[in-house]
């Protein structure tokens, strides 16, 4: 388990672990809000894009072989991330983490599902649980620390030793385990369609401001191509392509599967209404939660003036929330109904986003945001615990693992939409308030208000700090510094919004699951398998 543990806590804690790091990143590569994005949204869009079908490779060949060689490829691309001294480098290099980690996420927990058997297989499941939980929230610590006391670089060169203890231990302690039963062939055509699918859609959400939403804004090149300005957008173009991509998606799967043949995308699971309703929760509340750790932590250190630990430690207060609802949510789901505890979960984590919101400003208490990340973790432990228990109590045993993988796609989807779309929502007001609120500031004509507004968005407002330094640059910084206060307000406004849909989905949960009268045991599958997803 120790092993399993070590890639687990890597792959999991690699998805925040540079949220901190990223007013460095971008002060050191020069890159802008637009890369800072990617930065973050490129790991869970590839994780999503592969979790599936790098499941299916495992089963087939080997869990404990892709386990280690998704740790080589975790490994290699933090090597490179560290060494990068380009934007685009970064950029490409998360990619890759994230194929690896889509490689360790399945493997793992398929094999702590062979090895462990009776009691000791719960206590193993206890212990992976604390593990996913626990290290989201020290991500953003360690990756704090080692910024401020070292570099940010090594927050990826630290996954170096880890993975070489990964690769030994597995190979001298972790069994190897297959599924002899597993149903033939690959689901190619459908992956494809996924990822072109989802990319696509991250792509428009994330490159809009930049190229423009509908027509060019200005003359620009994409993909070494010029494009004049007054031009039909790229972004455009991908949000066409992703519509394109989905529902070629849905019609390949639909056809694949009543053919018999394997698919990507079981449609079937969605006829049943608490596997399509706690899934759909479940991609809302990991695209509000990923969306403010994102934003978050650049208003505390380019406003508020934390430094890259403190931050770090700031955003850990959401693991004491964490950690306070895990006690109390099985026995809580025991005496009321898992459903009402997930409802509880995600109302909290909305009133928490709400009041961040509402308290977030230039002179803010370290003690308020801390509050309300102590409720917001409470929220994330409660709706975390037993939205997975809700999505699969109606599903067929055989269907079990398709489902679990399904399910967590759509939370990593929800990663990836949750930077793009309110990073976007953040940088545009971020720079529409800045101009506006450098109208009041003697001297600047609308040039220069604009000039500022630009520098501010595109270092994701990173520039703050330093226009203070500037000659009367005061009364500069602090409009800026005011307008990132009403911008990241906005975020946590639209965050709520989200995190409140989803609450609403769970309307239609029932209390309890019951297993569905033709879920037949599957004698070739272990009778935990529900369990382990």
């Amino acid at each position: 388990m120790l092993f399993i543990g070590l890639g687990t806590a890597m792959f999991i804690m690699d998805a925040t672990i540079v949220n901190v790091s990223l007013p460095s990143i971008i002060r050191d590569l020069g890159i802008s809000s637009v890369d800072a994005e990617w930065v973050n949204a490129v790991y869970a869009l590839v994780f999503a894009a592969l979790l599936i079908i790098a499941g299916r490779v495992g089963d087939r060949v080997g869990r404990r072989l892709v386990f280690i060689i998704g740790a080589i490829v975790f490994g290699v691309a933090s090597v490179i991330a560290a060494r990068t001294g380009d934007g685009t480098a970064l950029i490409a290099a998360r990619a890759l983490q994230g194929v690896g980690g889509a490689m360790m996420s399945p493997a793992s927990l398929s094999l702590v599902n062979s090895i462990y058997v009776g009691r000791a297989r719960l206590v193993a499941f206890a212990i992976y649980g604390s593990i996913i939980g626990g290290m989201a929230a020290i991500g953003p610590l360690l990756g704090g620390w080692l910024t401020e006391n070292h570099s940010w670089r090594w927050a990826f060169y630290i996954n170096v030793p880890i993975v070489i203890l990964i690769v030994v231990g597995s190979l001298l302690k972790v069994p190897e385990s297959k599924d002899e039963h597993i149903e033939k062939g690959f689901d190619l055509l459908g992956a494809a369609l996924s990822a072109v699918g989802i990319g696509a859609l991250v792509f428009g959400l994330i490159e809009g401001r930049n190229y423009g939403w509908i027509r060019t804004t200005r003359e620009m090149t994409f993909a070494n191509i010029t494009i004049p300005e007054g031009s039909i957008s790229p972004v455009l173009w991908a949000f066409l392509v992703s519509l394109v991509g989905i529902l070629l998606l849905l019609l390949v799967e639909s056809r694949r599967s009543r053919a018999g043949k394997v698919v990507l995308l079981d449609l079937r699971l969605f006829r049943i209404t608490t596997f399509s309703l706690g899934s759909f929760a479940g991609l809302i509340v990991s695209l509000g939660e990923f969306g403010i750790l994102f934003s978050l932590p650049l208003f505390l250190q380019s406003v508020l003036g934390y430094t890259a630990f403190g931050a770090g430690a700031m955003l850990a207060t959401l693991a004491i929330g964490a950690f306070l609802a895990g006690p109390t949510s099985a026995q809580m789901a025991q005496r009321r109904s898992p459903r009402f505890v997930a409802r509880l979960g995600m109302g909290l984590e909305a009133i928490a986003i709400l009041g961040l919101g509402l308290t977030l400003s230039t002179t803010v208490s370290s003690w308020v945001i801390a509050f309300w990340l102590v409720v917001y973790g409470v929220g994330v432990g409660y709706a975390s615990a037993q939205l997975t228990s809700l999505i699969l109590a109606d599903v067929p045993r055989r269907q079990s693992g398709q489902a679990s993988g399904t399910q967590s796609t759509a939370r990593q989807i929800g990663s990836a939409l949750g930077t793009a779309v309110l990073g976007t929502v953040l940088f545009v007001t971020l720079s529409a308030q800045t101009e506006t609120n450098l109208a009041a500031v003697p001297g600047l004509d609308d040039t220069q208000r604009q000039q500022i507004a630009d520098v501010v968005e595109q270092s994701a407002g990173t520039a703050i700090p330093g226009l203070a330094e500037q000659p009367g640059g005061e009364a500069v910084a602090s409009a800026a510094g005011e307008a990132f206060a009403t911008a990241i307000s906005l975020t946590a406004y639209t965050a709520a919004g989200f995190v409140f849909l989803g609450l609403l989905a769970t309307l239609g949960l029932p209390a309890s699951g019951a297993r569905r009268e033709d879920d037949e045991p599957d004698p070739h599958e272990p009778a935990s398998d529900t369990v382990a997803a």
